[in-house]
């Protein structure tokens, strides 16, 4: 039986260093439990979930240094969403994270169009106390129809780590993208992003944007298409689906920065239908590697490619080997 988020909570103890002695409590407290805002941790105080010594203590009352703090900490729920039991395709997970392979379809968060069915949703049926951290514990996200590889923290202590590495670049996230267009060369596309200026639902490139980078590399060439290899320094809404866009590659099946479909010349009726019929952008994240957030191990994990993009790049194959055959007879 799941049990309701809103009666969790946890016990924690710390002591008071001596260098502390003189400071007020409520400053040491905060450097000892760092994870918690301070206005959190006031309330606590205040409501007695605080103990020094096993007294309950002011907020402006002075440490000597030693004592030991004990705190009771109240989960509070920060989602309304319900849980549903939809199936999930997990490629590690232990008591800090986990770590899942997104379907394409598949929504992240709740929202407009979309009140349940969502991952979130999907979250909660599986670890009720995901409902008390924020966004319930996801702190990252992938657009709907991008499938691969996103990590979920299941404490506080892990969402804030995890959060501190994206901030600081030191998540690996790399993702498979099969472009239009046949590429000569991989490179670097730095070009700052933001909403765009009249349609609400697209991001663009533009001059006052926040920074955005995306590296890229070929990893596989086609006659009219490329499977780039694309790996985020920063993590923009819709980032490679833009920069792809902005470098007059879009991503083939993108129905927002896409464009109409272009067949290549003498493609064959099994091609297009397959670029007909393809109707999501062919964006995998296929590897991510992150330090764990208590053993600070590396954590490596891949999500195969779906049958779907297996299917399109053994079309786009096949075509490739074909015309390089009639041009050399």
């Amino acid at each position: 039986m799941q049990q309701d988020p809103s009666d969790l909570s946890d016990q924690r103890t710390a002591t008071v260093p001596d260098a502390a002695a003189g400071r007020r409590f409520d400053a040491v407290l905060a450097e000892l439990f760092p994870q918690f805002s301070r206005s959190k941790l006031t309330t606590w105080i205040k409501s007695g979930e605080v103990l020094l010594d096993g007294v309950v203590p002011r907020p402006r009352d002075a440490v000597v240094g030693g004592e030991t703090v004990s705190l009771n900490v109240i989960l509070d729920t920060q989602t309304t969403a319900e849980p549903q039991d939809i199936p999930l395709s997990v490629l590690f997970e232990d008591d800090q994270v986990i770590v899942i392979d997104k379907p394409a379809g598949l929504v992240v968060h709740p929202g407009a169009g979309n009140h349940d069915g969502t991952l979130v949703n999907a979250l909660l049926f599986r670890d009720a106390s995901l409902a008390t951290l924020p966004r319930a514990g996801i702190v990252h996200r992938l657009d709907k129809d991008t499938s691969g590889v996103m990590v979920v923290a299941r404490t506080l202590e892990a969402h804030n780590a995890l959060v501190e590495q994206l901030s600081a670049r030191d998540v690996h996230r790399q993702y498979l993208a099969v472009v239009v267009g046949a590429l000569v060369s991989g490179g670097t596309a730095d070009a700052p992003i933001d909403r765009h200026p009249r349609d609400r639902l697209r991001m663009g490139v533009r001059e006052d944007g926040r920074e955005a980078v995306t590296h890229y590399r070929l990893r596989e060439r086609f006659r009219a298409h490329t499977a780039l290899e694309c790996r985020l320094e920063t993590g923009r809404t819709h980032q490679i689906r833009v920069h792809m866009a902005h470098l007059r590659h879009a991503i083939l099946g993108d129905p927002l920065y896409g464009g109409s479909l272009k067949l290549p010349k003498g493609a064959s009726d099994e091609m297009i239908a397959m670029l007909r019929g393809f109707r999501r952008q062919a964006l995998h994240a296929e590897t991510l590697e992150f330090r764990h957030p208590v053993t600070g191990e590396a954590v490596r994990c891949t999500a195969p490619l779906p049958a779907d993009m297996q299917a399109l790049l053994k079309v786009l194959r096949a075509d490739a080997i074909e015309h390089a055959e009639m041009g050399r007879r």
